[in-house]
């Protein structure tokens, strides 16, 4: 509105004018007060504006042209003098002045009754910054009384009960701006406002019933009023505390080492996906237990999701750094993503924890063999082109290739021996070149 107000030369300068600005302001809280204001033109001038209209209020004393009066005509009686009448008897006529726009007692009654509910939120929210909880209450109460055509005075004294601990007087403030602001239609915003602070009050109770549904739902009904962050962060924090409550509950230890059992059994049987599900069973009672992450690592291996498998090792190692069997699982299944320099570290990474884990050290046996047939050329076509695939989605290959100083090694390698012996002594590019080797990339004949 006031975009469009600022934007037209015809309502510019209005808004300039306190008395106008006052005049639009206390429509915009209130659309029904229009009636008040409508003798006003700059008003009406206003609204032809806002409404996309043409309107023009100007009187004629003010230059509008007036039905019969061409613009030549205008301009003579200008130029010429004023003549006096001389027909006998003639008495000039005084030109009519407006009628004084009158104002009902009860106009001036609500207008007074707007300005001292303002006072009195004002007030309000001095007393609620200085956490004076109980003066601010009576404050907006008072405001309330004044003037309940501005809900601002509810969701105020709403915020104040939250403070409180007064969760249901909160609601029930809350409740009222709503049904009262749709009755006015007020800015959605301020609804939105309500039912947010009312979702707030039904998570600080959720605390106690352990039931976070009613603020979830009061959170979503605010966002399609208006989607503001705040609120879209306050329902995220509403559901994760609904989902760690649910974790809660549902967390029994014995019940998930019964599930974790019976899926070990389904793993001998080769039942690999219903073993997944015992463990997935098995990790909704416990989440925190690294033995069943291995567990269902290894299912996932044997069903050839990799992906799935990985995260699990991940998790497995994340939750216990010395279990060993994490970092079986997690080097298993990169070797079988046939990236074997990640599985060598893996590998090695798990020996600092169990030095004579013959299953870590296999691991690392496998994992030179296959880097030294990679740098022997011992792979086939085939073999050669899906390690070079493997390796070009590596970003550190990808980073060693478009390096600029490796890009002038790997030159001299080819053209000139002499200065590439040179680069064979510095350990840093030695070892790139060793990965670039491992990953088919670079070929040594």
């Amino acid at each position: 509105m006031w975009a469009k107000l600022t934007s037209d030369p015809r309502t510019r300068t209005y808004l300039q004018q306190p008395d106008f600005v006052r005049m639009m302001q206390d429509i915009q809280k209130n659309p029904n007060n229009l009636d008040f204001y409508m003798k006003d033109q700059r008003v009406m001038q206003a609204f032809g504006v806002l409404l996309g209209m043409k309107w023009d209020t100007r009187t004629p004393e003010e230059g509008v042209k007036m039905p019969g009066g061409s613009p030549e005509r205008k301009r003579r009686a200008e130029s010429e003098p004023v003549k006096e009448e001389k027909r006998a008897g003639y008495k000039a006529q005084p030109v009519p002045q407006p009628e004084p726009v009158e104002v009902s007692e009860e106009e001036k009654e609500l207008k007074e009754r707007k300005v001292l509910a303002l006072k009195e939120k004002e007030a309000g929210n001095a007393a609620y910054k200085k956490k004076d909880f109980e003066n601010a209450v009576q404050l907006y109460t008072k405001a309330i009384e004044l003037d309940d055509a501005d809900i601002s005075f509810l969701t105020n004294r709403a915020a104040v009960f939250l403070e409180m601990g007064k969760y249901e007087d909160c609601m029930k403030d809350c409740d009222k701006a709503v049904q009262r602001g749709r009755e006015l239609r007020s800015d959605y915003k301020m609804i939105a406002r309500a039912l947010t602070r009312k979702g707030t009050a039904l998570v600080k109770m959720a605390k106690i019933s352990k039931d976070y549904e009613p603020a979830i739902e009061t959170f979503q009904k605010a966002l399609t009023e208006h989607r503001n962050p705040e609120t879209l962060k306050k329902l995220n924090e509403a559901e994760k505390a609904k989902k760690e409550l649910e974790q809660q509950e549902y967390f029994d230890p014995q019940v998930a080492d019964e599930e974790r059992e019976k899926g070990n059994q389904l793993f001998k049987e080769q039942k690999y996906p219903e073993a997944v599900s015992r463990y997935t069973e098995s990790l909704r009672r416990n989440p925190k237990d690294p033995r069943t992450y291995s567990n269902r690592a290894a299912c996932y291996t044997k069903l050839g999701a990799l992906p799935e498998g990985l995260k699990d090792a991940e998790k497995c190692i994340e939750l216990d750094p010395t279990f060993a069997k994490g970092y079986t699982r997690k080097g298993a299944v990169q070797f079988f993503m046939k990236e074997f320099e990640k599985a060598m570290e893996t590998y090695q990474a798990g020996l600092k924890y169990d030095p004579q884990n013959q299953e870590l050290l296999d691991g690392v046996r496998r994992c030179v063999e296959q880097m030294k047939k990679t740098s022997r050329g011992d792979l086939t076509p085939e073999e050669l082109k899906e390690r070079q695939a493997k390796g070009m989605q590596d970003p550190e290959i990808q980073n060693i290739l478009t390096d600029p100083v490796m890009g002038q090694v790997l030159a001299d390698f080819q053209e000139n021996p002499k200065s590439a012996q040179k680069h064979m002594k510095n350990p840093l590019v030695m070892n790139k070149i060793k990965k670039l080797i491992r990953a088919g990339i670079l070929q040594v004949k």
